[in-house]
This record gives structure tokens, sequence and C-alpha cells, in this order.
């Protein structure tokens, strides 16, 4: 048996590091969701919580969980409700309501034990944490990061693609499976590799109907989470985002937070933490960086 290639070798053994590190558990949430929490990464360092966004799951951030320069901070993300491994209870109500989001949000802070963490939201995350903000106030935070979030569902920040959404929630599985498919596809300004492509429509195809439905309609409190909040914001877009408007979206935040960072990725689109992994991870960890040199 001829012996691997050293850069083989180093690649094999971080990746089984991070395998043998990683936890995965359980929370409730107060209306009784069961929620799928994972954690990795240093148990010391700075916490970061990732939120993924509509008809994703923890998965989305394999490419920060495995990152070497993310890898001294301690690396928290949970399924959201109506997603992944976490629970998907019937209806409307518990998807429509966005408190119910944000008190998720809050449950995985306490039961992790995150003390002043970081909070990156990818786009329907992004709504996550502004509902969050609302309801909590970010005096136990460090600072926030919106990926091509969604400031508020509005027709001016929103692209329009009603067939798509129309069809998300088509009760033919044909239809509402071509339109998954569409969904993923406008997330990207280039394609992914088949392999990931694939991860991530099986992964969406597992999201609840009813959630998909409900979303739609969530309310998003944006003037109390965003126009309230004291902690540093840094709101990253792709410049070829095909879900969001990256220039109207950035200045609605800064409307309600003059004090925002905002930052553009030229070749990315709706997913730039992807499209251009290795640029996130070091920027993420210059920002956070920032923050803990802040701290008296």
């Amino acid at each position: 048996m001829r012996p691997l290639p050293l850069l083989s070798l180093i690649l094999l053994l971080s990746l089984t590091g991070l395998s043998a590190q990683a936890r995965e558990w359980r929370v409730t949430a107060p209306d009784g969701v069961s929620l799928a929490v994972q954690e990795q990464g240093d148990p010391h360092g700075v916490p970061i919580i990732f939120i993924h966004g509509l008809l994703g799951s923890r998965l989305n951030w394999e490419a920060q969980l495995a990152s070497p320069v993310l890898s001294r901070f301690r690396l928290i993300t949970y399924d959201l409700r109506g997603h992944g491994l976490s629970g998907k209870p019937a209806g409307a109500a518990p998807y429509r309501e966005g408190r119910r989001w944000a008190d998720d949000l809050a449950t995985v802070i306490a039961a992790t034990g995150a003390r002043r963490p970081v909070l990156v939201g990818w786009s329907l995350g992004a709504t996550v944490i502004t509902n969050y903000l609302a309801a909590y106030g970010d005096a136990d935070l460090a600072g926030v990061v919106y990926v091509d979030g969604g400031i508020e569902l509005s027709s001016a920040q929103i692209v329009p693609h009603p067939e798509v959404y129309r069809d998300l929630v088509s009760p033919d599985l044909r239809t509402h499976l071509e339109a998954i498919r569409t969904f993923l596809a406008l997330c990207f300004a280039t394609p992914p590799a088949p392999a990931l492509f694939q991860r991530l429509y099986a992964n969406a195809a597992m999201a609840s109907w009813d959630m998909q439905s409900a979303v739609q309609g969530q309310d998003v409190a944006a003037v109390q989470g965003l126009g309230r909040m004291r902690v540093p914001l840094w709101l990253l877009y792709g410049e070829k985002d095909a879900l969001v408007h990256p220039e109207a979206s950035i200045a609605r935040a800064r409307a309600l937070n003059p004090r925002l960072e905002a930052t553009r990725y030229a070749a990315s689109g709706h997913a730039p933490f992807l499209e251009e992994a290795p640029r996130f991870n070091r920027d993420l960890a210059a920002f956070v960086d920032r923050l803990e040199r802040s701290q008296p």
C-alpha cells in the first residue's frame, strides 16, 4: 500500500480531529419544538452561532466548521424549526410568528451557555436575528453578521420570483421538487460542485411544507431590532445576489442603524460563505478578532 502524500495525510488528520470534536444534542423551545444543535471548534474560544437560511440546515456551514482559520473559535450551529433534524410542527402559527424563531435562538444561546456570542445569520437566518434583537436586545451579544440577509420582506429588498415561491408550496410533488431545484440554483452566481448541490438539494427536500408556506408571511421587527441595537453590525452581500437586492437592503439597514459596516463580494451570489468560503472565513475571523480587541 502506497503511503499517503503529506498534504493528504494532514487533511485526513484535520478532518478526523474535527469529527472527534463535534458534539450534537437537542434542546426544546418554549413552545415545545425540538431543535437539533451541533458544536465544534475550541470550547474556550469566542462563540459564533451560525443561523442558516430557508430550506437549509446546519450542514450549510460545513465550509466554516472545517476551516482551520475558524477552528480557534467555538462554532455552534442549529437547525431552524421546520428544517433539517429539528421539529416540524403542523400549521402556520409555529412559523408565521417571528417571536417563536427568536425564542428558538434564545433557547440555543442559553442551553449552550454561549457568553457574548457573535451571531451570523444567512438570508432567513438574518430575520431570525432581527426578531431576536427586537425581543431580547443585544446586551448579551458581542456582534452580529448578516449574510445576504433580508432586512424586511418587502418588494424593494426581495427580488420577485413569484412562480418559485408559489411552486415551493405546491401539493404536487414534482412541482415542489423542481421549485426547490430552481430556488437553490438562484442562490449561486457560479454553480457549486455537483456533490455539494446534491447535498443541498436533499437538505432542502427535508423542510416542512407548512413552514415554506407560512414563513413567506412572517413578521419581521426590523425597526425594533436593528433600530435599537448597539453592538457592531456587519452586513455582507454577494454583488450578484439573485434573491435579495444588496443596495436596497443595505440602504434600509443603514437607515435603521447608521453605524453598520457593509461589504460586497463581487464574485458571489446569495451564498458568499460557500461561493468564496476562504475569503469569508478570513473576513469573519478578522471581524470577531476586532470585537475581542474592543472589549474592555
